[in-house]
This record gives structure tokens, C-alpha cells and sequence, in this order.
């Protein structure tokens, strides 16, 4: 496994996204990802597995400290009583201590940054999680909230893949030695990983064209990936991208 160093943290740059998985679903796969090798795993309120999650964690066997667990508060509890409120219930609700990163899903522009930013940084002090960060934000938007923040920003959280470019956002995070984690890592729909220059690349290195991309994503200097997937067959498949170079 490769691993981010951003500020304090280290961040690993492979982990699975669990947006819609549900239930007893989200507790296999959960499970079955630990079980493959995976140790990020990525939530949010937003998402209402935030408890499945944990439930998959203390099941799995694995010692707390070796699994890097994000979630996320979303854009409606940012001032500061509400998201001091929104960030104890997550922790409460995954029920495994503190977590390693806590991100701002997206920014709310009727609450002040600086604001949002203090309420984020004090989660710190309170023991809610080991680092912070932010979710959907701009290069501007970063810029400033690294300015403002007590606590390093470890981490801004995007869509990020061929199709999508974020020059300027990486950038903004380089400067701020924070990593760049994409979701929809492959796209949406397929019409990434049906692009005849990835599928070609998948031929030649005898590789599936989201291995491909995965690849491409965290050979990039503080790029990692959350793919999320409800096949348990891509667990193992999207972990086997470390013996090649895309390009």
C-alpha cells in the first residue's frame, strides 16, 4: 500500500468509498474490503451508514490503529454549535473512538469560513478525531481555509479523474502540503473507462481499464482514491495496481 504523507498525517491512497451502501450490504462489504487489504475507509453523515461502517470495523479483527477512517459533516451543520453537535453524533455513531480525518463535505456560503474553520479545528482539541479537512472546495476556497486554520488541513476531498481536470485545486493542496483524495475516481457512467487511449493502456499492461486509471491517479505526488464499488470481485481488483506504471 502507498501512503500519502500530508502534514501530520498519513493517509493511505488507496481506500473504498461507501456512498449508497446500506445495511448489512455495507457491513459485507466493509468487511470483505478490510479483508483484501484496505485501510482507509471513507463515509459521512450524508450517507446514513456512518454506524454500519463501524459496526464492519470492530467486526473485522483489525486493530483500530491500522485503519484510516474519514467521514464527513454536511453542508447544513457548519456553524459552530451545529457542527460541534453534528461531529460528536458521527463519532458517537461509528462507535470507535475518534476518527483519523474529519472533513467539511462542502462549503456553505451563508456561514462565515473562518467560523466553520475554528469549529473544525476544535474538533482536534476535543478528541473527535486526529486530523481535519475539507471536501468540494476550490483552490481559492482552500487558500483561505488554510490560512484560518489552528490545525493543518491534511486533506480536500474531490471528483478527480481523466475527464475532470483539478490543476488548479492540486496545486492549491501542494502548496498547502495536503493530499488531493478523489472520489468517482473512474468516472461516472463508463464513459471514462470505455475511452479507447485507457482501453488500449488496460491491453498493453494487461490490466482492466479502472486499474488503469487508479493507477494514473496515485502515481501523481499527494493524489489518492476512493473507488467505491458493491462488487465484492473490484475489492481485490482495484488493491492490484501497485506493480505497473500507467504511463
Amino acid at each position: 500500500m502507498k501512503y500519502i504523507e500530508a502534514g501530520p498525517a498519513k493517509i493511505p491512497a488507496i481506500g473504498l468509498g461507501t456512498y449508497t451502501l446500506e445495511g448489512e450490504t455495507c457491513i459485507d462489504m466493509v468487511q470483505r474490503a478490510i479483508d483484501a487489504g484496505y485501510r482507509h475507509i471513507d463515509t459521512a453523515r450524508m450517507y446514513g451508514n456512518e454506524r454500519e461502517v463501524g459496526e464492519a470495523i470492530r467486526r473485522s479483527g483489525i486493530a483500530r490503529d491500522e485503519i484510516f477512517v474519514t467521514t464527513k459533516i454536511w453542508w447544513t451543520d457548519l456553524g459552530e454549535a451545529a457542527l460541534t453537535a453534528a461531529a460528536r453524533d458521527s463519532i458517537d455513531t461509528i462507535g470507535i473512538g475518534a476518527v483519523d480525518l474529519l472533513l467539511i463535505h462542502w462549503p456553505n456560503p451563508d456561514v462565515a469560513l473562518e467560523e466553520s474553520i475554528d469549529a473544525l479545528c476544535a474538533t482536534v482539541d476535543d478528541g473527535l478525531t486526529k486530523h481535519v479537512g475539507v471536501a468540494n472546495f476550490t483552490s481559492t476556497l482552500l487558500d483561505e481555509a488554510a490560512a484560518m486554520a489552528s490545525h493543518p488541513l491534511v486533506c480536500n476531498q474531490v471528483e478527480y479523474h481523466p475527464f475532470l481536470a483539478q490543476e488548479q485545486v492540486l496545486a492549491a493542496c501542494r502548496r498547502h502540503e495536503m493530499a488531493m483524495v478523489a472520489y468517482s475516481p473512474i468516472g461516472r457512467g463508463g464513459e471514462v473507462l470505455n475511452h479507447p487511449v485507457i482501453r488500449g493502456a488496460a491491453e498493453r499492461h494487461g490490466k482492466s481499464p479502472a486499474q488503469i486509471i487508479l493507477r494514473w491517479e496515485i502515481e501523481q505526488d499527494g493524489v489518492g482514491a476512493i473507488p467505491r464499488t458493491s462488487k465484492p470481485e473490484r475489492l481485490a481488483e482495484n488493491l492490484e495496481i501497485f506493480d505497473f506504471e500507467a504511463l
